[in-house]
């Protein structure tokens, strides 16, 4: 029942509407997929970035025709996360998992200390 076409779309249009609020629908989406619907997490990380994909594309049209998104500083950034994305989903295919998820678990901490302890500077 619960991966039936419309509790699907329902599930789906509230982590799509959480994603655009910038809340994290991924990440739920992730817990959905392996927790509620069993899916091994490899097929559920691979769903989940073809989720992000679409969401990504359309907040950075709203944030372009807000003004709020130049792309040109941007094609540097843009050019090494795609390489290194290309390099390291070749290396993670053969690394030990293990080591993987404590050097991720290491970075979501330091981002989240450094999300509650930032503060924004003031232009003078």
């Amino acid at each position: 029942m619960l991966s039936s076409l419309p509790i699907t779309l329902i599930v789906g249009s509230l982590l799509g509407f959480l994603s655009g609020l910038g809340i994290g629908g991924g990440s739920l989406l992730i817990l959905w997929l392996t927790l509620v619907l069993n899916l091994d997490p490899q097929t559920a990380r691979s769903i989940n970035l073809l989720f992000f994909l679409p969401g990504a594309l359309i907040a950075c049209l709203f944030r372009r025709r807000q003004g709020q998104l130049e792309i040109k500083p941007l094609i540097p950034a843009i050019l090494a996360g795609c390489i290194a994305a290309a390099i390291f989903s070749g290396i993670s295919r053969n690394a030990n998992v293990e080591i993987l998820k404590k050097g991720f678990g290491i970075l979501l901490l330091i981002a989240g200390v450094r999300e509650l302890l930032y503060r924004p500077r003031n232009p003078r």
